[in-house]
Order: structure tokens, then C-alpha cells, then sequence
């Protein structure tokens, strides 16, 4: 399916030698906030005090969280919790304060406001159920990459699955990169959209290179830098399409999705963006300069005559 189709190839590669350097640049800079700064970890991960909290009608929520921010807290999360009358407050660690004077505190702002409301549920989660959190959820970013490189391993001659590895990576450290610096809150929402935009990332940039192999059987003359231009060219169509309809229901959940979302859908707007140029500008740009030929993609097959070509 296609909105439009261009006929002249754009000239993608020009100037990829200088937006790589940028890349380098930027993926480095990612590197040092990630170890230099660290992550501003939600209460998920560093262990805090847990309430659940009921109401006789729809809980108000906004009506909650200026309650609970009123108390001087920042670092907080509310959400549904079964129905909507049932609210989970999550509550980070304060000095001075056990879970029981924080619950009280806050069961008090609640009052105020509504006098219906019920403290059904206090628990305090330690911080060492938080680091169990963050190590199995590091855990499955690790498996998810080793199964990206070893499905790229098999799809794609190795100088391609490289490219495309390389181009993944890049895309996660920036998104993490982001995170480290601004100091947003990361949480298992937001390891989730790292996760997701993995496999996002993959899948544009697995259109990109199997455009590449089937351009380079199709077009014997042209250069190794014609194919990738024209590859590129023509998945600009399908690009626009796939990408903006699905950045659309990001920025819905961005805008209408409260601070539950928020985040979630931060990590998958850098990473759609980002994912769409490190396709077109680091994965091709790599096989480039890695030597990718036609004769890396097309097998031969040594029959009694002379050699038959496949592809």
C-alpha cells in the first residue's frame, strides 16, 4: 500500500558520513549520562509504602494526586486498581516516616476531600523486592536482545545483521540516554517501551535491508550506494504509514493517557523517531562501508555446465 510514490531516487547517503559522526557523538554522550548520572528509579524499583484505597463512587483521581502532591510529595503514582472505584497509591521512601504515619497522612488529605473514601489495604514493599524487579526486568532485555541477534544472524547475510544489530543498539542507549539526563522517572512502564521499541526498531530496519538484497538481485549495474538510495526512496511510503499511524495512538496516550502513560509513551516517540533514522542513516550507512556487494546476497550453485545464479 502506498500514499504516493516517488520516481527520483534521493541521495540518502550524501551525506551519511557527517549525520553518522552525529550519531557517534550522541550515543557516546548517552553513554557517560547513563553511567555518570544514573536513572531516577520509581518507587517500583526502589521499594516504598503501598495503599489501597476505596471508594463508594468512581474514585477521583485527579482530585487524589493534588491531594498527595499537597503533602509534598513528586515521586508518587496512582492508578485503577480492579475497578474503578479502587485506587493503588504508591508512596517513595521518607525520612522519618514509616508507612504507617505516610497511609495515615495521606488517608487524611483523602478525607478532607471525600469523606467516602476507605483504606482497605498498607503495605511496605523494600527495597530489595525493587532491585528483584530491576534485575529480572534487565533480565529480559538481555534475552530480547540475544534473540534479535540471533533471528538478524539468520535472516541476513552477517555484514547486514551487523548493520542492523549496531543500529538497534544505538536506538536503546539514546532512549536510555534520554532518561538519564533529563532525570525522568524510569519505571517497569518504561522498560516496557524500551523493550517495545526493540522490537520496533528491528522491524524497520529488517524492511530496509531485505529492499536492499532484493534491489541488488534486480539491479546489476547499479552501485552499492545507488541500491541503498534507491531502497530507502522506496520505502518512504510504507514509512510514513506505518510509522505516523502508530505514532498517533503514542501521542494520544502521550496527551490523554494521565502520568501512568506518560512516560511509557515518551520512551516510544524517541524511540519511533530515532528508529526510523537509524534504519536509513546508521544500518544502510554501516553496510556500506562494511563492503556489502551483490555477490555477498546472491548464491551460486555450481551445476555440471557452468555456474547457475539464484536470485
Amino acid at each position: 500500500m502506498e500514499f504516493f510514490r516517488i520516481h527520483r531516487t534521493i541521495p540518502f547517503m550524501r551525506h551519511a558520513l557527517a549525520l553518522n559522526i552525529i550519531s557517534l557523538l550522541t550515543f557516546l554522550a548517552a553513554v557517560f549520562f547513563i553511567v555518570f548520572n544514573g536513572f531516577h528509579l520509581s518507587i517500583e524499583f526502589t521499594g516504598g509504602t503501598v495503599m489501597e484505597v476505596h471508594y463508594e463512587e468512581t474514585a477521583p483521581v485527579d482530585d487524589v494526586r493534588k491531594a498527595i502532591s499537597g503533602l509534598g510529595y513528586t515521586d508518587y503514582q496512582v492508578q485503577n486498581f480492579g475497578t474503578s472505584q479502587d485506587l493503588l497509591i504508591r508512596l517513595p521512601v521518607r525520612t522519618g516516616e514509616d508507612s504507617t504515619k505516610q497511609s495515615q497522612a495521606v488517608l487524611s488529605a483523602l478525607q478532607v476531600q471525600h469523606s467516602d473514601v476507605q483504606l482497605r489495604r498498607v503495605e511496605f514493599v523494600g527495597p530489595q523486592v525493587g532491585q528483584e524487579l530491576l534485575h529480572n526486568g534487565l533480565m529480559a532485555l538481555l534475552f530480547v536482545v540475544v534473540g534479535i541477534m540471533i533471528y538478524l544472524a539468520v535472516r541476513f547475510e552477517w555484514k547486514l545483521a551487523a548493520s542492523c544489530a549496531i543500529a538497534n543498539l544505538h536506538d536503546v542507549v539514546i532512549i536510555l540516554g534520554f532518561f538519564a539526563f533529563f532525570q525522568w522517572e524510569f519505571s517497569l512502564s518504561v522498560l516496557a517501551g524500551v523493550l517495545a521499541v526493540l522490537g520496533y526498531s528491528v522491524n524497520e530496519s529488517v524492511v530496509v535491508m531485505d529492499r536492499i538484497r532484493e534491489n541488488f538481485r534486480k539491479q546489476r549495474k547499479a552501485t552499492v550506494r545507488e541500491i541503498i538510495n534507491t531502497s530507502i526512496t522506496q520505502n518512504i511510503s510504507r514509512t510514513i504509514i506505518t510509522h505516523g499511524s502508530t505514532q498517533m495512538m503514542v501521542l494520544s496516550m502521550f496527551f490523554f493517557g494521565g502520568p501512568t502513560l506518560h512516560n511509557f509513551s515518551l520512551a516510544l516517540t524517541i524511540g519511533i523517531w530515532f528508529g526510523i533514522y537509524s534504519s536509513v542513516f546508521v544500518a544502510a550507512a554501516l553496510s556500506m562501508w562494511m563492503g556489502i556487494k551483490r555477490e555477498d546476497l546472491v548464491k551460486h550453485v555450481k551445476k555440471d555446465g557452468p555456474e547457475v545464479e539464484l536470485g
